[in-house]
């Protein structure tokens, strides 16, 4: 019966713990979601910074496999290379052994005054009205439980350790190619190995000899190394062949990295005992230790070697001749909704892409427009179609990400990205309109005089310079342009108005003719309205 009460007690700490990790990484996350951002928008060429945001990010949401189905995506939607991504993910490894650190923390005796944190951060977010308050005491909380579960565990398997069965049961497992498999096995199970890891500290620490002793226990942990993979490689099944090969990447760095030190361990079985054994009294500590300093060797081994990963992967899934580009859908990939703060920014650069587009529309009506040519519609049309799937693709995403629970700035840029979707494809409807004009033109045989064409070139221009301006401020946060961008929206509405007064002049002096004055004013507001569109957009950023 003792054993059955133990056993309970054993699960209901793993639970526990299992939910103080979820709500610790969950709130960090809430609370880095910008940091986490502005992170990923800061990769560069540089080894050190990409294996530094995959730390961070890791440490930050403490799990190597939600940080690197996250990296597959960005590769998939074509924001990061393999190269960023190859280092990134060396960086993860080392970032997921913070809670196996935190796991080791169980033996200290500070214990008892880190248990009350589960209820301080119940009573901060229940006392609390802010929103940040209320994610500081769930980050809280969530500490505390973690602490409260392995408090839990390890009282638990204190019984165990004055069972001759039990022991025997753990020590009889000797063969080094079989504890490599436990832990690859248990890892793809939990699909976390910072979990299995953890669970192997308890264990160690309650003097549960895994496999005996000596290095059986740091097999195991080559195994969960292995096993961590299993994520990646899922969430790349139907991606496109960049996000496949970051996964097979991810397989190769974790797998070459195992092989080498499983060898190195069959050949010196003291490793164990002659150093990690000496260096740190607890036992807890040493494999906590072992585990940190295995995944900071192997990113010192393979980081000078991050190209050959690269050209490995691309000589296993090879280029069959086909655009590698990403789609426009590509931009938003389910598997960044685990970190929304890196989705909406994702989300924003589709954003940009679909204004892109709309501008591709508007060039095209209007050079069809300016040279009388009918078979630009049909180009304008297709193109307007694409427009509309890649918008309500946006939607479908923001509605997405409001529902993994975000906080209050990104609910506000959700609901203004909702806002500048509508505001990009009216932009495409105005170029459909300028279409219409086209065919007029053509049909009653209206002509401009150079005078007017050179000025609606000129406000063209201005179109492109307020578009440009506004994607550089919403990509890059430079407030010193909306100065810039409402004095071009200003010039247009003058270059509006100066236009019709001329217009109105040159009919009364008879060099226009009546007829055109229609498709005219018409053109001339809106192109103007296209200026005010953009305009809207670079607004709903002022006042997030």
């Amino acid at each position: 019966m003792d054993y059955v009460i133990a056993l309970l007690s054993l699960f209901g700490g793993l639970g526990a713990f299992l939910m103080g990790v979820t709500a610790l990484s969950d709130n960090t996350e809430k609370l880095a979601n910008s940091k986490l951002k502005n992170l990923f928008n800061k990769t560069s060429k540089s080894k050190l910074v990409g294996v530094g945001i995959g730390t961070i990010t890791t440490a930050v949401v403490q799990s190597s496999g939600v940080t690197t189905v996250m990296i597959v995506g960005l590769v998939n939607a074509g924001i990061l290379s393999l190269f960023q991504a190859t280092t990134m993910i060396m960086g993860a490894n080392i970032g997921t052994t913070i809670t196996a650190q935190l796991a080791s923390l169980q033996q200290f005796d500070f214990m008892v005054a880190a248990l009350p944190l589960a209820f301080v951060g119940a009573l901060i977010n229940m006392i609390s009205k802010d929103n940040k308050r209320k994610t500081v005491g769930y980050l809280i909380a969530g500490l505390g439980l973690i602490f409260v579960g392995l408090d839990f565990m390890s009282s638990a398997t204190e019984i165990f350790k004055d069972s001759q069965e039990v022991q025997n049961l753990f020590s009889v497992i000797k063969n080094p190619f079989l504890l490599l498999f436990i832990g690859f096995a248990l890892t793809a199970l939990t699909q976390s190995s910072s979990v299995v890891t953890s669970i192997l500290i308890i264990f160690t620490g309650s003097g549960l000899i895994v496999g005996g002793g000596g290095n059986s226990v740091l097999f195991i942990i080559l195994g969960t190394n292995i096993g961590s993979c299993v994520t990646a490689l899922l969430s790349s099944i139907g991606a496109s062949k960049n996000a496949r090969r970051a996964s097979l990447i991810h397989l190769m760095f974790n797998t070459f990295g195992s092989v080498i030190f499983f060898i190195f361990f069959v050949c010196w079985p003291g490793f164990m005992d002659t150093t990690f054994a000496r260096w740190f009294p607890s036992a807890e500590t040493q494999v906590a230790m072992f585990h940190t300093a295995f995944n900071v060797f192997c990113t010192i081994i393979f980081l000078p070697f991050t190209k050959v990963f690269v050209k490995l992967s691309e000589l296993i899934i090879r280029d069959k001749q086909e655009n590698l580009k990403p789609t426009e859908d590509g931009f938003m990939d389910e598997r960044m909704l685990k970190t929304p703060g890196i989705a909406l920014d994702a989300t924003g650069k589709a954003m940009l892409r679909l204004l892109d587009m709309s501008y591709d529309s508007l060039d095209k009506a209007f050079a069809g427009f300016k040279a009388k040519d009918k078979s630009t519609i049909n180009d304008v049309t297709e193109n307007n179609e694409k427009i509309a799937h890649f918008a309500k693709r946006i939607t479908d995403f923001l509605i997405q990400v409001s529902s993994q629970n975000i906080g209050l700035k990104e609910e506000k840029l959700v609901s203004a990205m909702h806002n500048n979707v509508g505001d990009i494809v009216r932009i495409s409807e105005l170029a459909e309109n300028v279409t219409k004009y086209t065919n007029r033109v053509v049909k009653d045989g209206l002509k401009f005089s150079p005078y007017v064409n050179a000025k609606l070139d000129v406000m063209m221009e201005k179109l492109h310079s307020i578009k440009e301006m506004t994607k550089n401020f919403v990509a890059e946060g430079n407030y010193a342009l909306i100065q810039d961008i409402d004095a071009t929206e200003d010039d247009i509405d003058n270059m509006r108005r100066n236009l019709l007064k001329d217009h109105v002049a040159r009919l009364n002096n008879g060099e226009c003719r009546p007829e055109s004055s229609s498709v005219f004013i018409n053109l001339v507001c809106n192109l103007e309205r296209v200026g005010d569109h953009v305009n809207y957009i670079a607004h709903t950023y002022t006042d997030l």
